[in-house]
């Protein structure tokens, strides 16, 4: 998200863009060090894997069957808006490191300053919702598993998207108009307080609260239920408790069944609309020690995937967002260096998402291996 580039100095102002006059001629000439040059191939491999990776997620979801299901309805739009991330934003942003100037003109300037903070904006309230959802299904299995469809996936992505717009618009009634040379610098101010505050807790601070606290209650409701099947495998042949069991163990089998996959990479256990056998009390007193193993792997597997997803967010935004919040308040300033790296280390968050979100499915993995079948033939 490319807030803010702090190329040369402090502005004045209300949170503008910043417009200096351009060189002489439309495209001044520019001098490209070898360091430059590493650093353009370098921020190249990185869009090009970007939009490689979330084309992959959106290609295994639309062309396999067995994919079609609501919770990877929010992972292939999250996939999509981050392939928009590798597709609009980071080409103009290498373009504009590498040479230091601003060549592409107010209209364009204007819509990439919008386009940037709306798409990697959208990104993150995608973790949100992706997250509110995994907590719907676990917490309230049975119920949630009758209104999860497409079309409520729909509404949720929708809803994303509004507010993105919402939280990335407001600079476009307030920028400074440039005069006929247009801007040799494209970046937002964030002198204005308020505007500040406003997009930085609505794009991270508010989701990232959200996100963690839905994670914790997520791997908390896990680890109950896996508890709780582990104790109530011994009440299950009392006709008293029958119809508590059958509810129970068709919940704890979604958790522990080793072969069921899923499409929730988080916890391996989200497949809804699934046929569960229960098994006699018998069989299942003789398979305790092997389920007990199953649910105490998935357990720490659980944690470790939960793990990863929270901490490659974390560090990839909160630094970002941190000097955003810092640079607004007028507590520190950031060089041009410096912004550059954690606008980048933001913008990487949308090729590790990928790769958290389907790399520990095996369903994904099956699509992805017919895809690369595919393009190997002649």
């Amino acid at each position: 998200m490319e807030m803010e580039r702090f190329l040369g100095g402090s502005s004045t102002g209300p949170n503008i863009t910043n417009i200096t006059g351009a060189p002489h001629g439309p495209f001044p000439p520019v001098a490209f060090t070898d360091r430059t040059v590493v650093l353009v191939v370098l921020l190249g491999l990185l869009n090009l894997l970007t939009a490689l990776v979330n084309g992959a997620v959106i290609t295994a979801i639309c062309t396999t069957r067995k994919l079609h299901l609501p919770a990877n309805y929010l992972i292939c739009s999250l996939a999509f808006t981050d392939f928009l991330v590798a597709l609009l934003v980071m080409p103009v942003s290498i373009l504009y490191v590498a040479t230091e100037t601003w060549l592409l003109g107010q209209v364009v300037c204007e819509a990439w300053l919008s386009v940037d903070m709306t798409f990697c904006t959208c990104s993150i309230l995608h973790l949100c919702v992706i997250a509110l959802d995994r907590y719907w299904a676990i917490t309230k299995a049975i119920e949630y598993a009758r209104k999860r469809s497409a079309r409520r996936s729909a509404v949720m992505v929708t809803i994303v998207w509004v507010i993105s717009i919402f939280i990335s618009i407001p600079p476009l009634f307030w920028r400074h108009r440039p005069g006929s040379l247009g801007p040799s610098q494209c970046i937002i101010e964030h002198d204005h307080v308020g505007y500040t505050l406003y997009s930085t807790f609505g794009a991270f601070y508010v989701p990232m609260t959200l996100i963690l606290i839905l994670y914790y209650r997520i791997y908390n409701a896990a680890k109950t239920l896996y508890q709780k099947r582990g104790s109530s495998r011994h009440m299950s042949g009392r006709s008293t408790d029958s119809q508590h069991s059958f509810k129970h163990c068709r919940v704890a089998h979604t958790f522990c069944v080793s072969d069921l996959s899923t499409s929730d990479p988080t916890l391996e256990f989200d497949r809804t609309n699934v046929n569960v056998r229960i098994p006699s009390f018998e069989r299942e007193m003789e398979a305790d020690d092997e389920r007990d193993q199953i649910c105490t792997s998935r357990e720490r597997k659980a944690a470790r995937i939960l793990g990863l997803i929270l901490g490659a967010f974390i560090l990839c935004w909160l630094p970002f967002f941190l000097k955003e919040l810092l640079v607004g308040l007028q507590l520190i300033t950031a060089s041009p260096q410096l912004s550059d790296f954690l606008t980048w280390l933001g913008y990487i968050n949308s090729l590790i998402n990928p790769l958290l979100y389907t790399s520990f499915n095996d369903d994904f993995k099956l699509a992805f291996k017919k895809l690369l079948r595919r393009k190997r033939r002649p």
